[in-house]
Protein backbone atom coordinates (compact mmCIF):
# COMPACT_ATOMS: atom_id res chain seq x y z
CA UNK A 1 0.00 0.00 0.00
CA UNK A 2 1.36 3.43 -0.96
CA UNK A 3 1.20 6.23 2.04
CA UNK A 4 -1.69 8.30 2.26
CA UNK A 5 -1.76 12.02 1.80
CA UNK A 6 -5.06 13.91 2.98
CA UNK A 7 -5.10 17.93 1.61
CA UNK A 8 -7.64 19.97 3.26
CA UNK A 9 -8.54 22.16 0.76
CA UNK A 10 -8.35 22.05 -2.76
CA UNK A 11 -4.68 22.78 -4.19
CA UNK A 12 -3.79 22.90 -8.47
CA UNK A 13 -4.04 19.69 -9.79
CA UNK A 14 -0.57 20.73 -11.83
CA UNK A 15 0.84 21.57 -7.54
CA UNK A 16 -0.35 17.26 -6.88
CA UNK A 17 1.18 16.09 -9.89
CA UNK A 18 4.09 14.40 -8.54
CA UNK A 19 2.48 13.56 -5.28
CA UNK A 20 -0.20 11.68 -7.23
CA UNK A 21 2.89 9.85 -9.21
CA UNK A 22 4.29 8.15 -5.44
CA UNK A 23 1.19 8.36 -2.93
CA UNK A 24 -2.43 7.74 -2.39
CA UNK A 25 -3.34 11.46 -2.68
CA UNK A 26 -7.00 12.67 -1.29
CA UNK A 27 -8.45 16.28 -1.06
CA UNK A 28 -11.18 18.45 0.40
CA UNK A 29 -12.71 19.54 -3.15
CA UNK A 30 -14.37 22.96 -2.00
CA UNK A 31 -12.05 25.78 -2.66
CA UNK A 32 -13.03 28.10 0.11
CA UNK A 33 -15.07 25.90 2.88
CA UNK A 34 -13.02 24.41 5.37
CA UNK A 35 -12.88 20.75 5.90
CA UNK A 36 -15.12 19.76 8.75
CA UNK A 37 -14.16 18.76 11.72
CA UNK A 38 -15.71 15.00 11.63
CA UNK A 39 -14.12 14.60 7.72
CA UNK A 40 -10.92 15.44 9.11
CA UNK A 41 -11.17 13.34 12.02
CA UNK A 42 -12.06 10.56 9.90
CA UNK A 43 -9.56 10.64 6.75
CA UNK A 44 -6.22 11.67 9.10
CA UNK A 45 -6.83 7.85 10.74
CA UNK A 46 -5.24 6.24 7.90
CA UNK A 47 -3.07 9.41 6.83
CA UNK A 48 0.90 9.11 6.40
CA UNK A 49 0.55 13.30 6.10
CA UNK A 50 -1.41 16.23 6.11
CA UNK A 51 -1.24 19.64 3.94
CA UNK A 52 -3.26 21.98 6.46
CA UNK A 53 -4.97 25.04 6.80
CA UNK A 54 -4.82 28.07 9.09
CA UNK A 55 -8.06 27.00 9.78
CA UNK A 56 -7.71 23.28 10.71
CA UNK A 57 -6.97 22.43 14.05
CA UNK A 58 -3.93 19.94 14.57
CA UNK A 59 -4.61 19.23 18.36
CA UNK A 60 -4.02 16.25 20.56
CA UNK A 61 -7.67 15.18 19.72
CA UNK A 62 -6.88 14.55 15.67
CA UNK A 63 -3.33 13.12 16.53
CA UNK A 64 -4.68 10.56 18.81
CA UNK A 65 -6.82 9.42 15.14
CA UNK A 66 -3.89 9.90 13.42
CA UNK A 67 -2.23 6.03 14.00
CA UNK A 68 0.04 6.50 10.88
CA UNK A 69 0.87 10.30 10.78
CA UNK A 70 4.47 11.10 10.12
CA UNK A 71 4.19 14.66 8.93
CA UNK A 72 1.86 17.95 8.69
CA UNK A 73 3.07 20.80 6.47
CA UNK A 74 0.97 23.52 7.31
CA UNK A 75 0.76 26.29 4.19
CA UNK A 76 1.45 29.06 5.99
CA UNK A 77 4.45 30.16 8.29
CA UNK A 78 2.63 30.55 11.24
CA UNK A 79 1.47 27.49 13.07
CA UNK A 80 -0.52 28.71 15.80
CA UNK A 81 -2.94 26.22 14.89
CA UNK A 82 -1.19 23.06 15.68
CA UNK A 83 -0.43 21.60 18.93
CA UNK A 84 3.40 21.08 18.43
CA UNK A 85 4.03 19.45 21.91
CA UNK A 86 1.33 16.99 21.20
CA UNK A 87 3.12 16.48 18.13
CA UNK A 88 6.41 16.14 19.32
CA UNK A 89 5.00 13.60 21.67
CA UNK A 90 3.83 11.32 19.05
CA UNK A 91 6.19 11.51 16.55
CA UNK A 92 5.02 14.16 13.81
CA UNK A 93 7.32 16.46 11.98
CA UNK A 94 5.56 19.81 11.69
CA UNK A 95 6.90 21.66 8.63
CA UNK A 96 5.76 25.51 7.22
CA UNK A 97 6.19 27.63 4.52
CA UNK A 98 8.95 30.64 5.48
CA UNK A 99 10.58 33.01 3.52
CA UNK A 100 8.60 32.63 0.33
CA UNK A 101 6.57 34.61 1.22
CA UNK A 102 8.28 37.14 3.08
CA UNK A 103 8.00 40.00 0.36
CA UNK A 104 4.57 39.42 -0.85
CA UNK A 105 3.54 39.79 3.00
CA UNK A 106 5.80 42.79 2.99
CA UNK A 107 3.91 44.38 -0.50
CA UNK A 108 0.08 43.72 1.29
CA UNK A 109 1.54 45.21 4.52
CA UNK A 110 2.69 48.42 3.39
CA UNK A 111 -0.45 48.40 0.52
CA UNK A 112 -2.78 48.58 3.76
CA UNK A 113 -0.78 51.10 5.21
CA UNK A 114 -0.83 53.60 2.67
CA UNK A 115 -4.60 52.55 1.78
CA UNK A 116 -5.24 53.45 5.27
CA UNK A 117 -3.15 56.41 5.46
CA UNK A 118 -4.43 57.54 1.99
CA UNK A 119 -8.13 56.86 2.48
CA UNK A 120 -8.16 54.66 -0.36
CA UNK A 121 -10.76 52.58 -0.49
CA UNK A 122 -12.76 54.66 1.03
CA UNK A 123 -12.49 56.90 -2.32
CA UNK A 124 -12.93 54.27 -4.86
CA UNK A 125 -16.43 53.93 -2.92
CA UNK A 126 -16.95 57.47 -3.07
CA UNK A 127 -16.68 57.73 -6.74
CA UNK A 128 -18.46 54.52 -7.65
CA UNK A 129 -21.14 55.12 -5.34
CA UNK A 130 -21.80 58.49 -7.60
CA UNK A 131 -21.07 60.65 -4.72
CA UNK A 132 -18.35 63.13 -6.19
CA UNK A 133 -19.85 65.82 -7.44
CA UNK A 134 -17.07 68.58 -7.80
CA UNK A 135 -12.76 68.88 -6.48
CA UNK A 136 -12.56 70.78 -3.19
CA UNK A 137 -8.71 71.19 -1.44
CA UNK A 138 -9.64 68.77 1.14
CA UNK A 139 -11.62 65.98 -0.51
CA UNK A 140 -11.09 62.51 1.17
CA UNK A 141 -7.74 64.01 2.36
CA UNK A 142 -5.76 61.62 4.30
CA UNK A 143 -2.46 61.98 5.97
CA UNK A 144 1.11 61.42 4.32
CA UNK A 145 3.27 58.92 4.61
CA UNK A 146 6.35 60.07 3.56
CA UNK A 147 9.08 61.61 6.29
CA UNK A 148 6.66 59.91 9.16
CA UNK A 149 7.99 57.23 12.12
CA UNK A 150 6.95 53.88 11.49
CA UNK A 151 7.03 51.45 14.79
CA UNK A 152 7.08 47.75 13.48
CA UNK A 153 6.23 45.27 16.60
CA UNK A 154 7.50 41.89 15.25
CA UNK A 155 11.32 42.60 13.17
CA UNK A 156 11.49 38.98 12.21
CA UNK A 157 12.06 38.50 7.99
CA UNK A 158 8.69 39.90 7.20
CA UNK A 159 9.15 43.04 9.81
CA UNK A 160 12.86 43.92 7.82
CA UNK A 161 11.22 43.88 4.58
CA UNK A 162 8.48 46.39 5.78
CA UNK A 163 11.22 47.94 7.07
CA UNK A 164 13.08 48.06 3.85
CA UNK A 165 10.29 49.26 1.93
CA UNK A 166 9.64 52.36 4.94
CA UNK A 167 13.12 53.23 4.09
CA UNK A 168 12.42 53.78 0.26
CA UNK A 169 9.67 56.28 1.82
CA UNK A 170 12.43 58.43 4.38
CA UNK A 171 10.42 57.28 7.02
CA UNK A 172 11.93 56.77 10.65
CA UNK A 173 11.95 53.23 11.56
CA UNK A 174 11.75 51.91 15.05
CA UNK A 175 10.82 48.48 15.75
CA UNK A 176 10.37 46.21 19.14
CA UNK A 177 10.98 42.58 19.40
CA UNK A 178 12.52 39.42 21.68
CA UNK A 179 15.83 40.63 20.76
CA UNK A 180 17.62 43.66 19.10
CA UNK A 181 19.13 42.70 15.65
CA UNK A 182 22.35 44.72 15.34
CA UNK A 183 22.57 43.87 11.88
CA UNK A 184 18.93 44.60 10.46
CA UNK A 185 19.66 48.64 12.76
CA UNK A 186 22.79 48.89 10.47
CA UNK A 187 21.44 47.80 6.63
CA UNK A 188 18.21 49.53 7.61
CA UNK A 189 18.31 52.46 9.93
CA UNK A 190 16.07 51.02 12.69
CA UNK A 191 16.40 52.16 16.55
CA UNK A 192 15.25 49.13 19.02
CA UNK A 193 12.94 50.95 21.51
CA UNK A 194 10.84 49.55 23.98
CA UNK A 195 7.00 48.67 23.31
CA UNK A 196 5.94 52.13 25.00
CA UNK A 197 8.40 54.34 23.35
CA UNK A 198 7.31 52.48 20.38
CA UNK A 199 3.48 53.68 20.89
CA UNK A 200 4.09 57.29 21.82
CA UNK A 201 6.68 58.03 19.07
CA UNK A 202 5.14 56.21 15.86
CA UNK A 203 2.59 57.89 13.17
CA UNK A 204 2.51 53.86 11.99
CA UNK A 205 2.04 51.01 14.39
CA UNK A 206 2.50 47.73 12.07
CA UNK A 207 1.94 44.64 13.80
CA UNK A 208 3.73 41.33 12.46
CA UNK A 209 4.66 39.60 15.26
CA UNK A 210 3.97 35.65 16.03
CA UNK A 211 1.05 34.92 18.45
CA UNK A 212 2.44 33.69 21.09
CA UNK A 213 1.65 33.33 24.97
CA UNK A 214 3.54 36.89 25.15
CA UNK A 215 1.70 38.44 22.52
CA UNK A 216 -1.83 37.17 22.82
CA UNK A 217 -3.91 40.19 24.00
CA UNK A 218 -1.18 42.17 23.82
CA UNK A 219 -2.77 45.87 22.17
CA UNK A 220 -5.11 46.58 25.21
CA UNK A 221 -7.48 49.82 25.67
CA UNK A 222 -4.24 51.52 27.46
CA UNK A 223 -1.82 51.16 24.08
CA UNK A 224 -4.35 52.40 21.90
CA UNK A 225 -4.42 55.15 24.27
CA UNK A 226 -1.00 55.30 24.33
CA UNK A 227 -0.72 56.40 20.65
CA UNK A 228 -1.27 59.74 18.97
CA UNK A 229 -4.16 60.24 17.90
CA UNK A 230 -3.06 60.65 14.66
CA UNK A 231 -1.60 57.65 13.95
CA UNK A 232 -2.73 54.50 12.42
CA UNK A 233 -2.66 51.17 13.51
CA UNK A 234 -2.02 48.01 11.13
CA UNK A 235 -2.30 44.47 12.01
CA UNK A 236 -0.33 41.87 9.58
CA UNK A 237 -0.02 39.36 12.31
CA UNK A 238 -3.00 37.25 14.22
CA UNK A 239 -5.84 39.27 14.70
CA UNK A 240 -5.71 37.70 18.51
CA UNK A 241 -3.29 39.94 19.42
CA UNK A 242 -5.41 42.86 19.60
CA UNK A 243 -8.51 43.38 21.67
CA UNK A 244 -10.62 44.27 19.22
CA UNK A 245 -13.15 45.92 21.77
CA UNK A 246 -10.20 48.03 22.38
CA UNK A 247 -9.55 48.74 19.06
CA UNK A 248 -13.27 49.49 17.94
CA UNK A 249 -13.65 52.02 20.70
CA UNK A 250 -10.55 53.68 20.15
CA UNK A 251 -11.17 54.15 16.74
CA UNK A 252 -14.82 55.46 17.25
CA UNK A 253 -13.48 57.83 19.49
CA UNK A 254 -10.76 59.00 17.55
CA UNK A 255 -7.72 58.05 20.35
CA UNK A 256 -6.36 56.81 17.08
CA UNK A 257 -6.63 57.91 13.19
CA UNK A 258 -7.56 54.57 11.76
CA UNK A 259 -6.44 51.18 11.11
CA UNK A 260 -5.39 48.61 8.77
CA UNK A 261 -6.01 44.77 9.36
CA UNK A 262 -5.88 41.60 7.24
CA UNK A 263 -6.47 39.52 10.34
CA UNK A 264 -9.36 38.96 13.06
CA UNK A 265 -10.12 37.19 16.01
CA UNK A 266 -12.23 34.79 14.14
CA UNK A 267 -11.63 34.39 10.76
CA UNK A 268 -14.30 34.77 8.51
CA UNK A 269 -15.24 37.98 10.31
CA UNK A 270 -18.66 38.00 10.96
CA UNK A 271 -19.91 41.04 8.44
CA UNK A 272 -22.00 42.84 11.19
CA UNK A 273 -18.84 43.13 13.07
CA UNK A 274 -18.39 46.86 14.69
CA UNK A 275 -15.27 47.03 13.17
CA UNK A 276 -16.43 46.81 9.67
CA UNK A 277 -18.72 49.64 9.93
CA UNK A 278 -16.42 52.28 10.31
CA UNK A 279 -15.22 54.65 7.71
CA UNK A 280 -11.92 54.73 9.02
CA UNK A 281 -10.71 51.07 8.86
CA UNK A 282 -9.56 49.40 5.78
CA UNK A 283 -10.11 45.62 6.37
CA UNK A 284 -9.34 42.27 4.07
CA UNK A 285 -9.67 38.74 4.11
CA UNK A 286 -6.10 37.51 5.79
CA UNK A 287 -4.40 37.58 2.19
CA UNK A 288 -1.05 39.12 3.10
CA UNK A 289 0.55 36.02 1.14
CA UNK A 290 -1.80 35.61 -1.33
CA UNK A 291 -0.54 36.36 -4.77
CA UNK A 292 -0.92 33.25 -7.39
CA UNK A 293 3.57 33.26 -7.04
CA UNK A 294 4.05 33.25 -3.61
CA UNK A 295 0.44 30.94 -2.99
CA UNK A 296 2.23 28.53 -5.51
CA UNK A 297 5.41 28.55 -3.94
CA UNK A 298 4.03 27.80 -0.51
CA UNK A 299 2.10 24.76 -1.53
CA UNK A 300 5.20 23.47 -3.59
CA UNK A 301 7.33 23.42 -0.54
CA UNK A 302 4.37 21.89 1.30
CA UNK A 303 4.62 19.26 -0.87
CA UNK A 304 8.80 19.03 -1.10
CA UNK A 305 8.12 18.50 2.85
CA UNK A 306 6.03 15.84 2.59
CA UNK A 307 7.76 13.80 0.05
CA UNK A 308 11.33 14.32 2.15
CA UNK A 309 9.52 13.18 4.85
CA UNK A 310 7.71 10.08 3.51
CA UNK A 311 11.15 9.40 1.85
CA UNK A 312 13.22 9.28 5.20
CA UNK A 313 14.65 12.34 4.58
CA UNK A 314 14.63 16.02 6.20
CA UNK A 315 12.30 17.94 5.09
CA UNK A 316 13.25 22.06 4.02
CA UNK A 317 11.47 24.19 6.27
CA UNK A 318 11.14 21.82 9.84
CA UNK A 319 9.04 23.45 13.04
CA UNK A 320 9.59 20.65 15.33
Amino acid sequence: MKPSIYITRRLPKTVIESLNQEFQVEMWEKEDVPVPRDVLLEKVSGASALITMLSDGVDTELLEHAKELKVVANLAVGYDNIDLEAAKQNGVVICNTPDVLTDTTADLTFGLLMAAARRIVEADRYIKEGKWKSWSPLLLSGADIHHKTIGIVGMGSIGEAVAKRAKGFDMDILYHNRSRKPEAEERLGASYVSLDELLVQSDFVVVLAPLTSETEGLFQKEQFQAMKKSAFFINAARGAIVNEEALTEALKTGEIAGAGLDVFVKEPIDPDHPLLSLENVVALPHIASSSTETRIGMMNLCVQNIQAVLKGDKPKTQVT
